[in-house]
């Protein structure tokens, strides 16, 4: 093996070794066998996750429901007859 070679393939290991270490895999490794921790993060994420589409489906919805709610004002013939069947039809089920 030329030393060109060997070089070439320690610089590689270093390139992976300082890869490896940028991914924190002993933290990973210990995370995992700690299933109790496992199962705490992974429930508080989804509790953020879940709370953020909440919060983000009422402000579009709200959004949806300001720019209906204007169109529908400004009489523009069937657009305001579209919103009020939609109307009718949630009037119908409330």
């Amino acid at each position: 093996m030329k030393e060109e070679e060997r070089d070439e393939i320690m610089k590689k290991l270093e390139e992976i070794s300082e890869w490896i270490q940028g991914l924190n895999l002993a933290e990973y490794i210990e995370m995992v066998r700690s299933p109790r921790r496992m199962l705490v993060i992974n429930f508080v994420s989804g509790l953020a996750r879940g709370l953020g589409i909440a919060i983000g489906a009422t402000v579009l919805g709200a959004i949806f429901l300001i720019i209906l709610l204007d169109l529908a004002e400004s009489n523009i013939p069937l657009i305001a007859e579209f919103v009020a069947r939609i109307i009718k039809i949630v009037e119908t089920y409330l």
